[in-house]
């Protein structure tokens, strides 16, 4: 039997969520517990990765057991075991075919910036103090609503067959305490969401120009987009899936 396991975390203290040779990772962790709880060796697969010291409010991954399992119950259990970093939120049974990754229709990520200093945003959001020209942010926010092509804010060296993500939503919204980007796509790219933030701060910097990244789009070279932007204020926040897969 499979289920999905809606899951929280806060990535300050591991590298990534994907399993690493001598480094502490989300899902490492998350295997650990539920193979505790079910007395066997148990392996989740995630909805896709996210780097070290990136965070998620919700991460979906999936894991497979021989027996039913009370959910209630179970979802108790594994938060009674896992760190104070780690939540699980939800366990839904799903079909023996569904997949966590390759199922998934829409993952949305949020960048957080905060514009004073603040301790309590420490880890979870980047302070960046200077004024930016939020118009211009906007105008380039239009030109990446048209675009599909995004080989020039991923990693280089990405194995993938295809630089084109299809974008849902994309936005910047600005208030008294800073700014907040929220992006939605069918998928995303190696280093991507931080790589757009790092650009967007440079428009809204006059450093680049809407005309600007219209260029750096159909070059495709990564090095003539902007940098790439701390993790700590990024997190995965949604990934929806077809209804037909849900038991």
């Amino acid at each position: 039997m499979r289920y999905f396991l809606d899951l929280a975390y806060r990535g300050t203290n591991y590298h990534g969520w994907q399993i690493q040779k001598n480094a502490s990772s989300v899902q490492e962790t998350v295997n650990k517990a539920l193979s505790t709880i079910l007395q066997q060796k148990t392996e989740c697969t995630g909805s896709g990765r996210t780097d070290t010291g990136v965070h998620a409010s919700q991460q979906i991954a999936h894991f497979d057991t021989e027996t039913a399992i009370d959910t209630a119950n179970f979802q108790y259990k594994l938060n009674v075991l896992l760190p104070y970093d780690i939540a699980v939120n939800n366990i839904r049974q799903v079909k023996e075919d569904a997949h966590a990754r390759f199922d998934a229709t829409l993952r949305s990520y949020n960048y957080f910036i905060h514009s004073k200093k603040d301790p309590f945003k420490t880890g979870t959001s980047y302070f960046y103090s200077q004024p930016l020209k939020v118009d211009m942010i906007h105008e380039a926010i239009r030109v990446l609503k048209k675009t599909r092509d995004f080989q020039a804010f991923s990693k280089v060296k990405t194995d993938v067959k295809t630089f084109n993500c299809n974008i849902f939503d994309i936005s910047w919204e600005t208030s008294e305490v800073g700014h907040r980007f929220e992006v939605s796509a069918d998928r995303f790219l190696r280093g991507m969401v931080r790589a757009l933030v790092g650009t967007l701060l440079d428009v809204g910097l006059s450093k680049t120009s809407p005309e600007d990244l219209k260029i750096i789009l159909e070059s495709g070279n990564r090095s003539m987009a902007g940098r790439s932007v701390p993790p700590r204020g990024l997190f995965l926040t949604k990934v929806d899936y077809p209804k037909h897969i849900y038991i």
